[in-house]
């Protein structure tokens, strides 16, 4: 019995100090987060804001709001949920531009016979504001669309991919708080895509992102969550390195490097509640003055996501089989051999490009295909080796361009080769249809040649079906007549031992078939 309460004793000591160490562990992580971290009091109102639009107005609503005094709302207003763009926003103009003239009314020194407007704008400021003030606010009358529907998808997609960021994180020894950015920046959607030009779930703008992953027209890494991550991760910890905090770090993240290390210098300090009511640069406006107010309100809403919305039950992460492909790959060769659709194949390698399933290029040679493993019957090495050599080649199919001339535009040359200005624009990273004579466009890979290249007279000599030879006529080069008889550049190359670069004549004989 002795020896029983002796244990029990040492069973409750033993409890007790971990106990104590849980919460000295605690203690010290929330230390951790604070020092990394800070709330300033100053921007304890922009980060009350921010919670207030991540949990309590949806995308159908909005907020009529002071865009430097972030307490003063002026009104909550509901807008069509069937609405378009165009509507929403006439809505959202006509009620700012309400408050605008009601402030400016204030400004004047009225105070009695207020209109409803003119009494809510009142109501929103502390008593005794001075009519000075109100002139001021009347310039900084913004709204704020809601956030709170898209917030909470956000938490459920970020079950898929937090697991894969903390283990970035680690592995660069960077705070695991960095794990919500996406939230801030695309509601943990890989697929979003920005007015500016600024793509995937760490929404990375094209000249940021070519310093860490591939962006061109056949590969955006910006568009794969895995990559993308670690591109994130490298960043956020070089902005750091530079910056030196991470409330600096982040609005870099925003605003760059340069940028905030010129805000640092300016103000004369690197506390970012200084700066952020001090500086005045002409490129720091409002999103970058909020981007870290509105970070620690996604921290605070992730952390206590049951307090906002109730039980979310988050996306599990997708059990993935990768393999680096060894040469270049028809992507619908290699969707036949894993026993998947090509949409399939499509959605779980979001990096390749619509020229890669339209099969104007190949998956490129080194890219890291994913399948989950539950859609194979075999491992993705295995199927990879089995692909027959006819789909598998030693290069990318070349670029088809078209150096522009004088008195070119967008729409006569999409005319010229059978495809759209969309398509030209998105193809080569337009943002609109401005082009300057001598630049180079690059064509879809399959439009048809153009008509002086098409077009042949009757008497042309034409490849001899028993051979597949065909004899180089003027004007003739390896591209066209590679589009002409619907073969690849490669193939002339292997089939005639020539190079790419290799000089052809008329009279010289090809062979446009056979074995290679």
């Amino acid at each position: 019995m002795g020896f029983c309460y002796k244990s029990l004793k040492f069973q409750h000591k033993v409890n007790r100090l971990k106990k104590a160490l849980f919460f000295a562990l605690l203690f010290s992580c929330l230390q951790a987060s604070a020092a990394n971290f800070p709330r300033p009091a100053s921007l304890e109102p922009a980060v009350g804001f921010w919670i207030k639009v991540y949990t309590e107005v949806t995308t159908n609503q909005g907020y009529i709001h002071d865009a430097v005094e972030m307490s003063i709302i002026y009104e909550k207003m509901d807008l069509p949920a069937l609405g378009s763009n165009s509507e929403r926003g006439s809505l959202a103009t006509n009620a700012k531009f309400r408050y605008v003239k009601a402030l400016k009314a204030l400004g004047n020194g009225k105070r009695s016979n207020l209109s409803d407007t003119e009494a809510r704008a009142l109501a929103a400021w502390p008593k005794g504001t001075s009519s000075q003030a109100f002139r001021v606010a009347a310039e900084n009358v913004r709204f704020q669309l809601g956030q709170s529907d898209r917030f909470k998808e956000g938490l459920v997609r970020s079950g898929q991919w937090k697991p894969h960021i903390r283990r970035v994180l680690a592995e660069y020894g960077l705070p695991q708080e960095l794990e919500v950015l996406p939230h801030v920046e695309s509601s943990f959607n890989p697929s979003a895509f920005s007015k500016v030009a600024a793509a995937g779930m760490w929404q990375f703008m094209p000249v940021t992102a070519r310093d860490f992953m591939r962006v061109d027209h056949v590969v955006d890494e910006r568009m794969d969550p895995f990559i993308a991550t670690e591109g994130a991760v490298k960043l956020l910890k070089r902005n750091y390195s530079l910056t030196g905090t991470w409330p600096l770090a982040l609005t870099s993240y925003n605003h760059g490097t340069g940028g905030m290390m010129r805000a640092a210098k300016v103000t004369g300090t690197k506390d970012i509640g200084t700066i952020v009511r001090k500086y005045n640069g002409t490129a720091f406006g409002f999103a970058s003055r909020n981007f870290y107010a509105s970070f620690l309100a996604a921290l605070e809403v992730d952390r206590h996501a049951e307090r906002y919305f109730g039980s979310v039950r988050l996306d599990s992460p997708t059990n993935y089989d990768t393999v680096a492909v060894r040469e270049y790959i028809p992507a619908k060769a290699l969707a036949q051999s894993a026993g998947i659709s090509l949409d399939d194949l499509k959605q779980h390698n979001p990096a390749l490009l619509a020229t890669v399933w339209s099969g104007e290029k190949y998956i490129p040679r080194g890219y890291q295909v994913r399948v989950p493993r539950g859609d194979l019957h075999q491992s993705l090495e295995n199927l990879l080796a089995a692909l027959p050599g006819s789909a598998r080649f030693d290069f990318q199919k070349p670029d088809l361009v078209h150096k522009i001339a004088p008195g070119d535009s967008l729409s006569t040359i999409a005319r010229r080769y059978g495809t759209s200005v969309s398509k030209l624009m998105a193809l080569n990273g337009m943002r609109n249809a401005n082009i300057r004579a001598g630049k180079t466009l690059i064509l879809p890979g399959n439009v048809m040649p153009e008509p002086a290249l098409a077009t042949r007279s009757a008497g042309s000599v034409q490849p001899s079906r028993r051979s597949g030879e065909y004899v180089i006529q003027r004007g003739d080069s390896l591209w066209s007549i590679a589009r002409r008889f619907n073969v690849s550049q490669q193939q002339l190359v292997a089939w005639n031992g020539i190079s790419t670069k290799g000089y052809i004549k008329p009279g010289q004989k090809l062979k446009v078939a056979g074995s290679s």
